[in-house]
């Protein structure tokens, strides 16, 4: 029966365990729900170890890396959530819960705990006068006032909708509505669903990027004292999800005013029919169809007035040229996740586009020309197999955040480029080499990491004398200084964080330091160290008061 606190008894014995580190290696919790797939349910698990599984690989051989994964972690508890359809754990890839390991899972049905061979635990409702004082302290007794209660779920709906209408601010219910976007039972990252709104112009532009996430932070948690969405912790990471209930009734809301079509996670190979793509569409949601793909026959949708196309993690490896011609006014493109190999230059045109998400698109070799998107504020091309930065660039005058991480094959960013982009706020590089003067002018900076080369005293050191100053540079930063980067190096979770790497020698009084700098690392080197013993160069007289780690690696050679 549904309602009745599996998920809920669930959650409670996850945090315990959570806290017990000592008696399981592994902890991992998927929520399964009616739409289960061994494809969708393959990647949960995998997502939650922290490894990718690769689109190539069929079934057996992703059910068999998993298996050895789980193997080699130890002792572990896998807590499968709202299991609707029995399933073989061997095609998964769970193997036998020997040795310590659990598996525990959630149903409504006793057929499929039969099936799967597990030990039933029979939840009963609570007791009638019980679950009526519950009933009444969730919903509110006003509903007694009514002669009848037909129908019952109805009546559940109007009060759930009461909570929505009692939000009052427009900009507060957009807001939940978009979190409708995602699938059933997804726990979304918060700060993904506050750059969401960020970006559908939900939250009033500020100042500053933190002040944005922050005032996004206060929307979302007006929701959560509304009891509209729920919080959730993974891995520390704050999660947010909905009650199935409450977004069946914002699916209710959104098939009407404002109008949006919502096929997330639903096994769909291909996108909804024709029809479906009315004309007053604002928002679109196919995401998580993970053998989704576009037809090249396909009819360009006419949709004048759609803002929002989520298209991530499906199965799309190529776009018709047609296929955004009538979309004028689309501001919001999320594609990342998919394994295609070339976007169609029509992007080039989308002249209103304000977010172009393409991350983990691996297989993406060239972006089209970017000159004429002027509007564009997020640009995220993270581990994409470009080999250099998109043409027109450097006339994103508005852009606030470029992230350009984990792209093996971008060597360097050509001069002229980043210098550009004045409103930059969030500047992510990676390994790809830049120049100091590039960066150095860029007032609004707030999170910033990237690589500079090393020549004896090389002028890297203008950017690190620019951190030293109070009211200067980024409050968030990642810098190396050398070669390039490890591509298994670690990420710190320290937010200010300088890393020397280089071939060859080095004096320690080249090793310029800001005060407010809190972990060094230096490896891979020959070091010189000064006669008088001392080590670094602060870059004033603070010191180094916030410094609390020091990492030396693989060092060949320490003289003095």
């Amino acid at each position: 029966m549904g309602g009745v606190g599996k998920t809920t008894l669930m959650k409670v014995i996850n945090n315990q365990l959570l806290k017990e580190t000592n008696k399981f290696d592994v902890l991992i919790w998927v929520t399964v729900s009616k739409e289960m797939s061994i494809v969708k349910l393959q990647k949960d698990i995998a997502r939650k170890l922290n490894v990718t599984l690769s689109e190539d690989e069929d079934e057996i051989t992703r059910a068999g890396m998993l298996s050895d994964l789980l193997v080699q972690k130890g002792r572990f508890v896998i807590i499968l959530d709202d299991v609707w359809e029995k399933f073989s754990l061997e095609r998964v890839g769970i193997p036998e819960t020997s040795k310590g390991s659990k598996l525990l899972l959630t149903t409504r049905s006793l057929d499929v705990c039969r099936c799967m061979g597990c030990r039933v635990i029979n939840m009963k409702p609570l007791a009638e006068e019980d679950a009526w004082d519950l009933f009444l302290k969730r919903v509110g007794s006003d509903i007694l006032n009514y002669p009848d209660l037909k129908p019952f779920f109805n009546e559940i709906f109007h009060q759930l909708q009461f909570s929505y209408n009692h939000l009052k601010d427009p900009k507060l219910q957009r807001c939940f509505l978009s979190c409708a976007l995602y699938p059933e039972d997804c726990e979304t990252p918060e700060v993904d669903l506050i750059s969401l709104c960020i970006a559908e112009g939900l939250v009033e532009e500020m100042g500053t990027r933190q002040a944005e996430l922050d005032r996004g932070r206060s929307m979302l948690n007006r929701l959560i004292n509304s009891c509209l969405l729920e919080t959730v912790q993974i891995d520390s990471v704050r999660c947010l999800k909905m009650h199935d209930l409450v977004r069946d009734m914002a699916l209710r809301i959104t098939s009407v005013r404002p109008r949006f079509l919502i096929k997330a996670s639903l096994g769909l190979t291909k996108l909804p029919d024709a029809q479906e793509w009315s004309e007053d569409l604002e928002k679109v949601s196919s995401i998580e169809n993970y053998m989704l793909q576009i037809s090249s026959e396909i009819m360009p949708p006419k949709c004048p007035i759609l803002a929002t196309l989520l298209l991530s993690d499906c199965a799309i490896d190529s776009i018709p040229e047609c296929f955004f011609q009538k979309m004028p006014q689309l501001k919001i493109l999320d594609l990342s996740w998919n394994p295609i190999e070339e976007l169609p230059s029509s992007i080039s045109k989308l002249q209103n586009l304000t977010r172009l998400l393409l991350h983990n698109c691996a297989c993406l070799e060239e972006v089209p020309s970017l000159s004429k998107l002027g509007a564009l504020k997020e640009l995220d091309l993270e581990a994409t197999d470009i080999k250099a930065v998109p043409s027109g660039m450097e006339k994103l005058i508005n852009l606030k955040y470029l992230n350009l991480k984990w792209i093996q094959n971008l060597e360097e960013i050509p001069t002229g480029i980043l210098s550009n982009l004045s409103c930059l706020q969030c500047l992510l590089v990676g390994e790809a080499f830049i120049r100091v003067k590039e960066v150095i002018g860029l007032r609004k900076l707030e999170i910033f990491e990237g690589r500079y080369g090393f020549d004896k005293r090389i002028n890297h050191e203008w950017y690190l004398e620019a951190l030293d100053r109070q009211r200067e540079g980024p409050c968030e930063y990642v810098i190396y200084v050398g070669k390039e980067i490890s591509w298994k190096r670690r990420d710190f979770t320290i937010v200010k964080c300088i890393v020397y790497s280089w071939h060859g020698g080095i004096h320690t009084n080249q090793i310029m330091l800001p005060y407010n700098i809190e972990r060094l690392e230096i490896r891979d080197c020959h070091v010189d160290c000064c006669e008088d013993g001392s080590w670094f160069t602060p870059l004033s007289h603070y010191g180094f008061h916030f410094l609390s780690e020091i990492n030396i690696v693989k060092w060949r050679k320490i003289k003095n």
